[in-house]
């Protein structure tokens, strides 16, 4: 293994984590210090397992290893997770949840130069989640490296509130019309965090050299954004952008490809809120991902959703009532300044990436609407080519 090194979205790929689908099963979060009634747990556990048949699990698991197969075969070294079991109820002084999966290495961990940032999630299931890497960070630690974890949050209350006074008054946007269109009636539940302690997920963030564009939004609260700016130094600048995009991480809406070329989700970004450091950059303006899938849809409607009513019921909060936006499609991977591996389902983006002499590696990935994340979020560029550069001042 080589020294970790990556300090931005597109130097040559040297060495990648990508994720596993080993051991996935439905959250039950118990948010309170009480304890769990024995016959709920029973009955969670049984939830757990029938949210993810083998069948389902074998093609999330095929598909990951076909996205590690592309990229070994095009010259990167593929690490995998060392996943723990999942299944295990864990808790803390405030409440207790099982585990979920070790799929979006990314949302997690964010490697920043020779840096390695924990960071600390608003999910009551996500608390030991970066475990299934630590083998490889350990690894990794004899060549050397700068291993940073954030404060665990005690999550003692609910960290999130709705934007709205109610969703009866929620004025829905193009946004949030398109987003309907795309999921078969479907909408996106939306909230802010609250500033009471830490939060963020590594995903919220994008790397440009000494620049770092930061989301506000439903998985990154300003306190991470000021926490993360004081590990990291006067070396670095992070930008917090809020006028974006209000829910999870910004690779759906913001992906760079090389220095002064950046694909913008136009359905969230416009002239008017682009954040101002792509000021002279080239754009790409791009919405039209294809639909989430008939198949996904299906499973969500007759198996997750009736799961997830039944869980809430019982008092438990689960991941299983959840779907990735529709233009989480637009999560690609680069592999250097014109070369990408893209979802194969998205036509219209490879065409529209290969009109910028951008090479595209199509790979399948059936289950992305419900596993949470797109190919940029299930894997995680450990080590590429380059130095640190600052692309943003003369």
């Amino acid at each position: 293994m080589l020294k970790i090194n990556s300090h931005n979205e597109w130097d040559k790929l040297k060495e990648v984590i990508v994720g596993s689908a080993v051991g996935t099963h439905g959250v039950t979060t118990w948010p309170s210090p009480e304890p769990i009634p024995e016959w709920k747990q029973k009955r969670a556990a049984e939830i757990q397992a029938s949210a993810h048949p083998q069948w389902l699990l074998d093609e999330i698991q095929e598909d990951l290893d076909g996205l590690a197969a592309a990229l070994s075969d095009w010259g990167a070294k593929v690490l995998r997770p060392d996943v723990h079991d999942i299944r295990r109820r864990f808790s803390s002084p405030f409440w207790e949840s099982t585990g979920n999966n070790s799929y979006n290495v990314r949302d997690l961990h964010l490697v920043v130069g020779n840096s390695v940032v924990e960071s600390p999630s608003h999910v009551h299931s996500r608390f030991f989640e970066p475990y299934c890497l630590y083998a490889i960070w350990y690894e990794y630690f004899k060549q050397g490296f700068r291993w940073i974890a954030a404060p665990k949050p005690r999550l003692e209350v609910n960290p999130t509130q709705s934007y709205f006074r109610s969703e009866d008054e929620r004025v829905l946007s193009d946004e949030d019309l398109r987003f309907m269109e795309l999921t078969g009636g479907r909408i996106e539940e939306l909230h802010r965090l609250l500033e009471t302690e830490i939060l963020f997920e590594a995903a919220n963030t994008l790397r440009m050299g000494r620049d770092l564009l930061y989301l506000v939004s439903c998985s990154g609260n300003r306190l991470g954004a000021k926490w993360l700016q004081s590990v990291l130094g006067d070396e670095y600048r992070v930008h917090q952008v809020d006028n974006l995009y209000r829910s999870s991480h910004i690779d759906s809406t913001v992906l760079c490809l090389r220095p002064g070329l950046v694909v913008l989700n136009s359905k969230r970004a416009n002239p008017s809120n682009c954040p101002p450091i792509f000021q002279g950059w080239e754009k790409i303006w791009f919405d039209d991902v294809a639909p989430t899938s008939e198949s996904e849809l299906q499973l969500q409607r007759e198996v997750r959703d009736p799961l997830h009513r039944e869980l809430t019921s019982m008092g438990f909060e689960s991941n299983l009532g959840q779907m990735s936006s529709p233009w989480v499609g637009m999560n690609f991977l680069s592999l250097d300044t014109h070369t990408v591996v893209v979802d194969k389902r998205q036509t219209s983006l490879i065409r529209t990436l290969e009109q910028h002499k951008v090479t595209c590696i199509p790979v399948q990935m059936r289950h992305i609407y419900t596993q949470g994340g797109g190919i940029h979020c299930a894997t995680l560029d450990t080590v590429r080519e380059g130095v640190l550069e600052d692309y943003f001042t003369n």
